[in-house]
């Protein structure tokens, strides 16, 4: 092969492998990402390859999942292995799909769902702008992946939605 032919293979491959890279999604990995129960959540997400009508986005950590139109900010972050949040928070806890959840609302239009009576703890970050967080949370596969951490507790008093979580979730 001619020195000419070899880089301009050379400079093809570069130009695929960095294009590539173009469509992963960074995402900072929870502390706990490398809980085997994340794990067995990962595998379970390679099922969820398209969530509220966004496609799967690669990302580039561990225990981890994005979800998303190419060439815009993810609409949907999913992390494993986050810091299981104390029986005593000050954020409403609700139970949808038969999963308990945290929600935090406090950074409207991004959502912040996080499980609750579950080690390790899955966390969600929806942009309601962008999509329903209750197409989201209610995709049976990505629930299943969710369930595959066992439940050993539950909201200690489940709350009514407040009016403006109730409406990120419906209208979203």
């Amino acid at each position: 092969m001619s020195r000419r032919l070899a880089a301009a293979v050379v400079v093809v491959l570069g130009a695929a492998l960095l294009g590539g890279c173009a469509t992963t999604v960074h995402v900072e990995p929870a502390d706990d990402a490398n809980n085997p129960l994340c794990a067995e959540v990962s595998v379970r997400l390679q099922n969820v390859g398209n969530l509220a009508d966004k496609d799967r986005r690669w990302t580039d950590a561990q225990a981890t999942g994005a979800w998303g139109d190419e060439g815009a900010a993810s609409a949907i972050i999913l992390r494993c292995g986050v810091a299981v949040p104390a029986p005593t928070s000050a954020l409403q806890c609700v139970t949808l799909e038969g999963v308990d959840w945290l929600v935090d609302a406090s950074e409207t239009p991004l959502l912040r769902l996080t499980t609750y009576g579950r080690d390790p703890a899955v966390q969600l970050y929806i942009d309601t702008g962008a999509v329903s967080s209750n197409d989201v949370i209610s995709t049976r596969t990505l629930v299943a992946a969710i369930t595959t951490i066992p439940a050993d507790g539950n909201c200690p008093a489940p709350d009514e939605l407040d009016e403006d979580a109730q409406e990120l979730l419906e209208l979203g």
